[in-house]
């Protein structure tokens, strides 16, 4: 039990938070407000040049020559003129905030025309050219992926399932996953949204993921990039897109929430991790570092890369500026620890001195959160097996309390992953080549009534080792309205398959049981192995049978 003073302690903490969350919420208002400022400046600057033209076409229709110098200017041009009293406004209808940016400005900027000079033949390829979307905004959390067309192995479906089936509603509610297909391959872009919307539908309806693609014309000619650090062209070419990749990521997802976390499409987190990174963000908003005036600039879930980096909304443009800047010279995660140095580091003193300073604004989260699971990296060839020690052990399968019963398979097994131990809940089941006409069966000791069955073939180490073109079919002790089943010869009855995300799952209608055996049929050859990660034949609660 709290005392008074624990109590009024923790009160005053949650408070603290709170506070602090306000702030940061009021920060990426406040720099949302910037950008249409920006936006009514750029527009009051093409509606002056649009007012200067039409002054100058009007000059010229009401004379024939410029009027000298000393000469006074008529009634029509000094109405257009810079010192006119108002025509200019009102024959334009231009707000009175328009007037204070109604003159030209000179100072030059460097903006992303400036870095990407490609880009002024397509200023519309800074929009995507493809998105799935139903606009959520105002959301704490935006998660991003990019996804890229892989040779061996693509994770995506298995790191969106993954993601999703570990939050709550609650937690739904609180985020955007946006997916950045970084290819201009239509037919690529096709196939992964129709995917996405097979397996995902309602989590799209609901806005919770989006899917976006950039214009084609968005990349310059990677083939033409000038080496640097030493490596090879094929390299240099795949991290100077990945860096335009996060770019356009990032500039797309900084509105809609107010904070942004980087991920990628071949990871895996834990139950519960939008929760845990909220509370780890809460507590760090409330510490405020009294040298430098701040209290993070990046909250770290994962030790891998650029993976699980979490960031305020409110500095992403400034780290995608720096990303731009550098984007044919260096690696992203190279450049953010250049970017973390230029912003915390002194050169008149050591390392040491620096890594303290890093590590006051640049805070990990112990234990990780996610995990990277895959082998086959973007970069063709590569093979990656990086893992974050500070994760924990990967579960490659989930146990649960099945009914007594006998199992057999005609599947050779890979080692100790037999279909035994699989059903018990002590490993997984992983076979070789399944071939058509191959089952695995399960006998119960007795009929037993069933509420619903779950299959999950795959898992996170080998998503594609899963069960294709597979029906999950059920023996029932009697059969009653034979015509409304789609009975086997053998009289089993074919309840469904597996999906492609390789799960398998349905409720037992109740006029079928008890069951007296379950069976996993599979109806072609496949050049894959398969993994039965998952086993779980519920059985109807006592009382409901």
């Amino acid at each position: 039990m709290f005392n008074e003073d624990e109590k009024l302690v923790s009160e005053e903490d949650v408070m603290v938070q709170r506070m602090a969350e306000m702030e940061e919420r009021l920060h990426h208002a406040e720099m949302i407000n910037r950008e249409r400022r920006h936006d009514v400046i750029l527009l009051s600057n093409q509606l002056s040049n649009l007012a200067d033209k039409r002054r100058k076409d009007a000059g010229d229709r009401d004379s024939p020559g410029s009027t000298p110098r000393g000469c006074k200017k008529t009634g029509k041009q000094q109405a257009y003129g810079d010192g006119g009293s108002g025509p200019k406004r009102e024959m334009l209808g231009l707000h009175p905030i328009l007037a204070n940016f109604s003159k030209s400005i000179d100072l030059s900027v460097p903006h992303i025309f400036y870095y990407l000079p490609h880009l002024l033949k397509h200023p519309e390829s800074l929009q995507p050219a493809f998105a799935l979307s139903q606009g959520r905004r105002g959301v704490s959390i935006v998660m991003g992926i990019p996804t890229v067309q892989r040779e061996v192995q693509n994770y995506l479906l298995s790191t969106l399932n993954n993601l999703i089936s570990n939050m709550d509603e609650a937690e739904m509610d609180d985020v955007v996953i946006v997916v950045f297909v970084a290819e201009t391959d239509d037919s690529y872009l096709k196939e992964i949204s129709n995917d996405i919307m097979q397996n995902f539908h309602k989590h799209v309806d609901s806005g919770l993921l989006e899917v976006i693609a950039p214009s084609r014309f968005y990349y310059p000619n990677l083939d033409d990039l000038p080496p640097t650090l030493g490596d090879p062209p094929e390299r240099v070419k795949w991290r100077t897109k990945q860096n335009l990749d996060f770019m356009f990521l990032m500039m797309y997802a900084q509105s809609k929430g107010t904070y942004y976390v980087q991920l990628e499409d071949d990871i895996e987190t834990k139950k519960g991790y939008v929760t845990s990174m909220k509370n780890f963000i809460h507590k760090q908003n409330a510490v405020i570092d009294p040298k430098q005036g701040k209290n993070w600039m990046i909250l770290d879930f994962c030790q891998l890369g650029f993976i699980g980096k979490l960031f305020k909304s409110v500095d992403l443009p400034a780290l995608v500026n720096f990303l731009m800047m550098f984007h044919k010279d260096k690696p992203s995660d190279w450049l953010l620890d250049n970017y973390i140095q230029t912003k915390l580091c002194r050169f008149d003193k050591d390392q040491k001195y620096c890594r303290k300073m890093k590590n006051t604004m640049w805070i990990n989260h112990k234990p990780s959160l996610f995990q990277h699971v895959g082998t086959h990296s973007s970069l063709s060839g590569k093979v990656q097996k990086l893992k974050d020690k500070q994760y924990g052990k990967t579960s490659s399968f989930k146990a649960h309390q099945n009914p007594p019963a006998t199992v057999a398979t005609q599947i050779k097994p890979y080692k100790g992953h037999d279909l035994v131990g699989a059903y018990r809940g002590t490993t997984f089941f992983w076979g070789l080549l399944p071939q058509a006409g191959d089952t695995l069966n399960f006998t119960f000791d007795h009929p037993t009534a069933l509420k619903s069955y779950f299959f999950q073939s795959g898992n996170s180490e080998h998503p594609l080792d899963r069960f294709y073109n597979t029906t999950i079919e059920v023996l029932p002790e009697k059969i009653s309205m034979e015509g409304q089943w789609n009975i086997t010869t053998d009289g089993f009855i074919i309840l469904g398959d597996f999906n492609s995300l390789g799960v398998a799952t349905k409720p037992i209608p109740p006029e079928l049981n008890p069951i007296k055996a379950v069976r996993v049929s599979i109806h072609s050859d496949s050049n894959k192995w398969v993994i039965l990660s998952e086993i779980f034949l519920e059985e109807m609660p006592k009382g409901q049978r």
